[in-house]
């Protein structure tokens, strides 16, 4: 048909004359007659072979019109994955890609019939081999297709906490994250996190690094692979808020300000998070606070929890845990941030770090069960506030 198409196409496409004599013209004309009988006697083909399709099957037909498509269920099995913005288009030509459909048209047309492929979600679906496009759709429709590797990380989570979600979504050993989380630097953790400028000892774990956000792991993901992807989202979030430049402004190093920014995360309310960080600021660096010690609880609980003994509230934690100096996280007599993060920060926290509000406040406290938070700038001021808190049911 396309020839034909064509041929008519160029029977119509005007010609440039030149001048000629009389037996010039009879010879042109008479070409033309030729070619005129021609395309009639093609016509006929056309027709006839139209006619013959009813009686054939006008399906047949029809298919030379429609865009190419697989019929049936498929065979064998395929992953593919949905990416979070994508067009019907864009996934049309994955699975054209993947030999799913015969076609992205067949798709699309299907999509385009279908309401419901609007309501197609990003992840992994088991797909069949040259299935027919509209069962295709169907197929990735039904939630029973889609490879659930979902898992979501919150805020302040420690290591351990993160590796047993991660192990119970994938069904990954526990100790396999373990191991993969020896090397954080082949996880992708670069070496600007890897000094301090206070020249304090520097934890070797990847706490801090495992960002909490929602994740949809592929199929047959390894442990190494499951916390390069966290890692990842990590950096991706770190270079979009800027925070390895904004806190190198501060004359601090990014490990020094993401060590603050994990305490301040279970510390408090994303909204006085600020405010916190400039408290363990001014305690660190301002030299005007004893020992430049940080005295926060939340630092020697971090350590009971990783060490299995489980976290207390501050009324209950014993003077021998408190200063407890086989503790690296012990900061009521050791100076300074401790050795590393404890806890995975959020953006919030992380912003947090980047450029608190500056001001003399020297104490914090959680001052009601909401979990908001109070300042001062004396022990005076934070004795009456704690008085305020226990009265608020604080504990």
């Amino acid at each position: 048909m396309d020839e034909l198409d064509l041929a008519w196409e160029e029977e119509e496409r005007p010609r440039h004359r030149r001048r000629a004599s009389a037996p010039a013209r009879s010879k042109k004309k008479k070409g033309r007659g030729g070619r005129t009988f021609l395309a009639f006697f093609l016509s006929l083909l056309v027709v006839g072979g139209l006619a013959f399709g009813v009686y054939a099957g006008i399906d047949r037909i029809k298919g030379l019109f429609s865009a190419p498509d697989y019929d049936g269920g498929g065979t064998g099995e395929v992953v593919v994955e949905v990416i979070s913005g994508q067009l019907a288009a864009d996934i049309a030509n994955t699975l054209q890609e993947k030999d799913v459909v015969k076609s992205a048209k067949a798709f699309v047309e299907a999509a385009k019939k279908d309401e419901r492929s609007k309501k197609l979600q990003p992840g992994f679906y088991n797909m069949r081999k040259q299935m027919k496009a509209s069962a295709a759709l169907t197929l990735m429709l039904d939630p029973h297709s889609r490879v659930v590797n979902k898992v979501t990380l919150a805020e302040g989570l420690t290591w351990q906490d993160t590796f047993k979600k991660l192990s119970e979504a994938t069904k990954i050993p526990y100790e396999d994250f373990e191991a993969a989380a020896k090397d954080p630097k082949a996880l992708g953790v670069g070496d600007v996190w890897y000094t301090r400028k206070d020249k304090k000892e520097r934890a070797p774990g990847i706490e801090g690094f495992l960002f909490p956000a929602t994740y949809d792991f592929p199929p047959n993901v390894d442990a190494v692979g499951v916390l390069k992807i966290i890692v990842q989202r990590f950096n991706q979030e770190i270079e979009k808020i800027g925070f390895i430049d904004a806190v190198q402004l501060l004359n601090i190093s990014p490990f020094e300000a993401l060590v603050a920014s994990s305490i301040a995360q279970v510390e408090g309310l994303d909204k006085d998070q600020p405010g916190i960080v400039r408290v363990l600021y001014n305690r660190v660096y301002s030299g005007k606070f004893p020992c430049n010690c940080l005295q926060v609880d939340s630092t020697v609980n971090y350590y009971l929890r990783i060490t299995g003994k489980g976290a207390k509230p501050s009324t209950e934690l014993l003077q021998s845990e408190l200063h407890n100096k086989n503790n690296p996280y012990n900061t009521h007599d050791n100076p300074g941030l401790p050795i590393g993060p404890i806890s995975n920060p959020g953006t919030s926290a992380l912003t947090a770090a980047m450029g608190p509000p500056k001001s003399d406040y020297f104490y914090f406290l959680a001052i009601d069960t909401a979990g908001n938070t109070a300042y001062a700038k004396t022990y005076a001021e934070f004795q009456k506030l704690w008085d305020q808190a226990q009265k608020n049911g604080v504990k």
